[in-house]
């Protein structure tokens, strides 16, 4: 019977008294796949970083051993197969050994942590300004790689990560599951033993995280390696885990086969009540003829915004869908001042005037910025302030205290948390909280200036289906009581259907169709049904 790489026996951690993880017990074999669903809050992410080993993660009770072949003569480490086998690196002889991660001395806890792998949501750890080779290189120098073999693996761990094409190309340049794909590519330079991933697809398109999954799978297949993959949304890698840890409020609700668990955690999302938007003709901003285009030496011209004509409505809820690098982002960040065009007209109306975002300047571009807020994929907190802190002093809220402490509950009940939950988590610090309860946040700290136009990228990427639906509502609610006009640019269907009016759908920097987002979801289905696309 093959021994278990993994053994966790009923870990325990809380925080101010509160249970984040409470009594989880599984085992994991190398080659499995192990799913860890839960809505947001539930304790994912503390559970992963539990079994990484990251400091202030200790477990208050249980254990954590991970069971290696180890050659104590050259302190390598393999499977736990390989024991009574010749070590490669010498001629010592592998032996099974298990190593319980939280009571090594820290010499060794570094050795073993080594071959733990962890990527983490919406992290790309990239060096920017190199090349994906070069990125590639960088961790094989770290684990001092045999330096006449170092090339010859880069070109193996972007093949196996389907980004040989990509080789020679700026990091910066590339889509966001290109990005994810780089950073699996060096995680697996370090030739771990172990990948722990959290929500590895949280920030992708359908189709991006289908490839993704399925490289995962297929490197779980060739190296035998096991993973544990977190999700709000497990429908997305059921075809690929071999069981499913289901947490709820910390506990484990169920563990076992994949199809029954995740069937029955879908079944319990609450149904989203439609409300009726009764439309409004007058425009809030126009774009015309707009471009931006960049050139690479490696790559040339990139086409990232080509020729785009969009009108948006005041207090519309405004959709751009598409798949990674269709050039949504770079669009959303054109429409908020962020970047300037290559080309072309944007005007954005706040009160009665319109204001030309191609101008810069305090008095042009700069008076319409002051109505914008932009949330971006990769956020961040303030971690040493409190959420409160996040919420007032350190985005520049002057209100007496009091007043502010109103204002801020306000809008965290309106993103989705209960009264209870408000008043427990306005004196608690980022690193405190869920991912998914930290991506509200900052959603709140773009809703508490109560901009006129609030541009969203990628709101429901880290949230499971139950969080996803409050904060469409909250959405919805706020364009309601406020007056807003949001622009969502999202890979994600299923939230365009819930929350935006209409939609554009885009593809190559260009918009290839425009309606609402039951016509533009039916005709993205209908047209995939017709000619369906066999991802390599």
């Amino acid at each position: 019977m093959q021994q278990s790489l993994l053994s966790v026996n009923g870990i325990s951690k809380s925080y101010d008294g509160a249970n984040v993880v409470e009594n989880v017990t599984f085992d994991l074999k190398p080659g499995e796949i192990l799913g860890i669903i839960g809505k947001s809050g539930s304790g994912k992410s503390v559970l992963i970083h539990m079994l990484r080993g990251s400091k202030g993660y200790r477990p208050d009770k249980g254990g954590i051993a991970y069971n290696f072949g180890y050659c104590e003569k050259c302190k390598n480490y393999d499977f736990p197969a390989k024991s009574g086998k010749s070590c490669p690196k010498c001629d010592g002889t592998f032996a099974a050994k298990s190593f319980d991660l939280w009571d090594l001395e820290i010499s060794e806890l570094k050795r073993v942590k080594s071959h733990i792998s962890i990527m983490l949501q919406r992290t790309f750890a990239l060096y920017g300004d190199l090349t994906v080779y070069e990125n590639v290189l960088r961790e094989l120098n770290e684990i001092n790689y045999p330096h006449d073999k170092r090339i010859l693996r880069v070109t193996e761990l972007l093949k196996m990560v389907k980004m040989g094409h990509r080789m020679i190309h700026i990091a910066k340049d590339l889509s966001g599951g290109e990005k994810q794909r780089i950073v699996l590519a060096r995680q697996l330079a370090m030739e771990p033993l172990i990948l722990l991933a959290d929500e590895p697809t949280g920030t992708l398109d359908p189709k991006t995280s289908k490839i993704v999954l399925r490289i995962l799978k297929d490197v779980a297949i060739r190296t035998g390696m096991p993973l544990i993959l977190t999700s709000h949304n497990p429908s997305s890698f059921q075809e690929i885990v071999d069981k499913v840890l289901w947490m709820d409020g910390g506990k484990v609700r169920g563990f076992g086969k994949p199809d029954k668990l995740i069937s029955q955690f879908l079944e319990e999302m609450p149904p989203f009540e439609e409300e009726k938007y009764e439309g409004n003709s007058n425009p809030k901003i126009i774009i015309k003829g707009v471009k931006k285009y960049f050139y690479s030496i490696m790559r040339g011209l990139i086409k990232a915004v080509d020729d785009v004509d969009l009108e948006i409505n005041e207090n519309e809820i405004y959709g751009l869908l598409g798949t990674s690098g269709a050039g949504k982002t770079t669009l959303s960040r054109l429409i908020g001042g962020v970047t300037e065009p290559t080309e072309g007209e944007i005007s954005v109306k706040v009160g009665d005037e319109w204001i030309d975002m191609t101008i810069p300047g305090f008095l042009e571009r700069g008076r319409a910025k002051r109505h914008v807020g932009l949330l971006h994929q990769e956020y961040s907190l303030y971690p040493s302030r409190t959420v409160f802190e996040n919420l007032t002093d350190s985005i520049g809220i002057t209100l007496p205290k009091e007043l502010a402490r109103i204002k801020a509950i306000q809008v965290l009940t309106s993103i989705g948390f209960d009264s209870e939950k408000t008043n427990n988590i306005l004196n608690k610090y980022p690193n405190e909280l869920s991912v998914g309860e930290r991506h509200r946040i900052a959603l709140s700290q773009i809703l508490i200036r109560e901009p006129e136009v609030i541009i969203l990228d990628e709101p429901s990427g880290t949230m499971d289906p139950i969080t996803r639906t409050k904060v469409a509502m909250a959405i919805k609610n706020a364009r309601k009581n406020l007056e807003e006009t949001f622009i969502i640019v999202t890979h994600n269907m299923d939230f365009a259907l819930e929350v935006c009016d209409r939609v554009s759908l885009m593809e190559d920097g260009k918009v290839v169709n425009t309606g609402t987002a039951d016509e533009i979801v039916k005709s993205m289905q209908e047209s995939a049904d017709k000619n369906p696309k066999v991802l390599a």
